[in-house]
């Protein structure tokens, strides 16, 4: 099968491949994990997050960059300023986007580490500290009502943020995220699943 056509590819998001992606050792996606990322910190738009996804964040051309280059880590799924979706990995696949995290599985009633392994990681393109956009908000809730229809285990409650599975390490996406108005979105959501780039 052509892996544009994979059923763990998004048509309604652009598609850019990142290397930083494996097999998933099981069959199971059931947690969304939201992300917020800004390159330069604080800075929208430009290709940055893209190259950095790909292995092509040039060093040189920011000072911040000389510390993240290295880095191999990617997310299935970002979502632009303006709504414009940009996949980088298949669902089916594991992204690397949790890092050394762990969070509390109420369905098993357990501990769980390698989140990984079974979750979706969206990144948002944002801060924490200037609010996200509802172009942003939108494209989200599309996305996830997208998430729910291809995998059962995905519920309303297996939702969290960086910031919770890796409090000693990562804030994001912060306080400016409006998780109420985001599942209002989400409940409300029908139609066309799309995720084509509209300006508030």
């Amino acid at each position: 099968m052509d892996p544009q056509f994979s059923p763990g590819r998004w048509q309604g998001a652009r598609q850019v491949a990142s290397p930083n992606a494996d097999q998933r050792p099981d069959d199971e996606v059931s947690l969304l994990l939201i992300h917020a990322i800004s390159l330069p910190p604080g800075q929208f738009k430009g290709t940055a997050v893209e190259a950095l996804f790909t292995n092509q964040l040039d060093p040189e051309a920011h000072p911040y960059f000389a510390t993240i280059a290295h880095l191999r880590v990617s997310a299935h799924l970002l979502i632009r300023r303006d709504g414009e979706c940009v996949q980088f990995v298949d669902t089916d696949r594991r992204a690397w986007h949790a890092g050394r995290s762990r969070w509390w599985d109420p369905r098993q009633r357990r501990w769980r580490q390698a989140l990984n392994d079974f979750s979706v990681g969206i990144e948002l393109e944002g801060d924490e500290t200037n609010p996200f956009t509802k172009a942003q908000y939108r494209a989200l809730a599309k996305a996830a009502r997208w998430l729910w229809d291809r995998y059962p285990a995905l519920t309303p409650e297996r939702v969290t943020s960086h910031a919770r599975v890796a409090p000693l390490r990562k804030t994001d996406p912060g306080p400016t995220f409006d998780w109420a108005y985001w599942r209002q979105l989400f409940a409300t959501q029908e139609g066309d699943l799309s995720c084509d780039a509209s300006r508030d």
